[in-house]
């Protein structure tokens, strides 16, 4: 009479091992999130590898120790995490240097950079549309100019210039069936007080905003609008890039943004149902992470 109660206690030992394992293997890969990114076996646990991930940066001049570690933890990044394209946030467009020696000298880079362009070439528009994810589900990224599209007019030009990009834009969206919408331009669509806080947000370019709103833009990333890295107008996230010129900004309603951060970059994980985001700074830290969710899913 006492091996079956023998055997029921080893059993109840068993499954509370099991238990105490699945606990552990939890916690580990949440604390994986919140760790350093220099390790690729703790890097990939982030997200599937059925994901796609992509790069955002903010280009522009820095002094060459700066730019060489900021593309040595770039690199570091595309490699773990098989990193499909880099978006560079640059007025320079394909003159920027980062770009060029990015893809030029570390070879994980050596993958297609799709660069703003807002002051060399007006008009500069285009698309990179049926990014494939999994499962048959796409992505489309869309680049837009946003010098040609409001406040800044070049001499000899007019607003006709700003009413063709529209349409363009318009048309382009119209004719995609895309999963996710994902428009990049060079300067912000929304602007902050003078303090950076989030009270006060005015809509730049009320009818490039117009258009995301009617066509189910999901994100839009330029360079920092405001204290936060990351803002929710509506329907559509602003993801702000930092530059190495931008002034650091000091809020009691944001966290602090110091000079440090401004020579990181963003690693997008983008899937099925969301698309998140990891800011890592020049330490290899993740010290912002930000989710967006696929609009009319539901998610357990």
């Amino acid at each position: 009479m006492e091996k079956p109660v023998a055997s029921c206690c080893w059993t109840l030992v068993i499954q509370l091992s099991l238990c105490f394992a699945l606990f552990i293997a939890f916690y580990i890969g949440g604390e994986s999130e919140r760790s350093n990114l220099n390790n690729k076996n703790t890097m990939r646990t982030i997200g599937s590898p059925l994901d796609l991930y992509f790069l955002s940066v903010r280009g522009g001049f820095r002094p060459l120790k700066l730019q060489t570690h900021l593309l040595k933890q770039m690199e570091k990044v595309a490699k773990a995490y098989d990193v499909e394209f880099v978006v560079d946030i640059s007025e320079l467009g394909e003159n920027d240097p980062l770009m060029q020696n990015g893809a030029m000298h570390f070879p994980s880079l050596n993958v297609p950079w799709y660069t703003t362009n807002a002051l060399q070439v007006q008009g500069k528009r285009y698309i990179i549309n049926n990014i494939l994810l999994q499962h048959g589900k796409t992505l489309d990224l869309i680049v837009v100019d946003t010098a040609s599209l409001g406040g800044y007019v070049p001499k000899g030009k007019s607003r006709n210039n700003e009413s063709d990009h529209l349409h363009w834009l318009t048309r382009t969206l119209e004719k995609t069936d895309s999963d996710w919408r994902i428009v990049v331009g060079y300067d912000p669509i929304l602007i902050c007080n003078k303090n950076g806080d989030k009270k006060g947000i005015k809509i730049e370019y009320e009818s490039l905003y117009r258009v995301f709103t009617k066509f189910g833009v999901n994100a839009y990333l330029s360079k920092q609008p405001c204290t936060n890295l990351y803002l929710r107008e509506g329907s559509i996230a602003h993801i702000g890039n930092l530059g190495p010129a931008d002034e650091p900004y000091y809020s009691s309603e944001s966290s602090i943004i110091t000079r440090d951060m401004h020579n990181g970059f963003f690693l997008h994980k983008v899937g099925l149902l969301e698309i998140v985001s990891y800011f890592i700074n020049p330490a290899s830290e993740v010290v912002f992470r930000t989710t967006l969710h696929q609009q009319g899913k539901d998610f357990m």
